[in-house]
């Protein structure tokens, strides 16, 4: 695991939701919108990082939603403080194992376990994934699961395949810096050559200078590093507003 994925700062804030559970595992929940949900799904710090539970703190109050945050990590968490500390002091950790515990084929059933409990119970349903995420809500929207997801988001997204892109069939918006050895040049390429002929809304955000991790992990005292954090948040809050509160 490449260390930019790995490195990043915790904003200076305190969650307000609460942790309860979803489909039988722990999730931070925030928001009181009975109609309108988000399935936020974490990055490789996990369900507990403050940085992701503030982010769906946001997205409970400005797009108007119940933002669930489950753990699809099977209560293993990376300690943030060893990972924010840079691959030098990374040598305690398993993370080939981590990884391999918490591959696609592992996780993907819980993703869907989830956004089903609550496609049952919302009239309206996003997914949002960063990073570990990216994939996952690919997966969500894709054509043979239409009607699950009504719009999907994601930010520097990882593990990213070409036939996920190419199945996708909801609106879906992908915000993508301009270093990013995750979400390579080739797949976003591929993506903006695709997406644009599957007949769905597509919006593309780039982010010129920043790099894989920006929109959770960046460093709030780093201008440019603040402002992504920022125009992210602000370009997915629009995006639900939209797809979550239409007629």
């Amino acid at each position: 695991m490449n260390d930019c994925c790995l490195r990043g700062f915790k904003w200076d804030s305190q969650p307000i939701g609460k942790e309860s559970t979803l489909a039988g595992r722990g999730c931070y929940v925030t928001g009181s919108n009975a109609h309108a949900a988000i399935l936020l799904i974490h990055d490789v710090f996990g369900w507990t990082f403050p940085n992701v539970r503030l982010l769906a703190d946001h997205y409970a109050e400005e797009v108007g939603a119940t933002v669930y945050v489950p753990d699809f990590f099977g209560g293993d968490v990376l300690p943030a403080d060893i990972i924010l500390a840079g691959p030098e002091h990374w040598g305690p950790l398993d993370l080939p194992g981590f990884f391999q515990k918490n591959s696609k084929e592992a996780r993907t059933p819980e993703i869907f376990e989830c956004a089903k409990v609550l496609r049952d119970k919302c009239k309206r349903l996003g997914a949002i994934g960063y990073c570990f995420g990216g994939w996952g809500v690919f997966r969500l929207g894709a054509k043979e699961h239409k009607g699950l997801v009504d719009a999907i988001s994601t930010a520097h997204p990882s593990y990213l395949t070409e036939e996920e892109i190419s199945a996708v069939a909801v609106p879906v918006q992908i915000c993508s810096p301009e270093h990013d050895w995750l979400y390579t040049e080739e797949l976003k390429a591929f993506s903006n050559k695709i997406i644009p002929t599957l007949g769905i809304p597509y919006d593309y955000q780039f982010f010129p200078r920043l790099n894989h991790g920006f929109a959770v992990k960046g460093d709030p005292k780093e201008p440019e590093e603040r402002e992504g954090m920022a125009r992210a948040k602000n370009a997915a809050v629009i995006w639900f507003r939209q797809w979550l509160h239409a007629n």
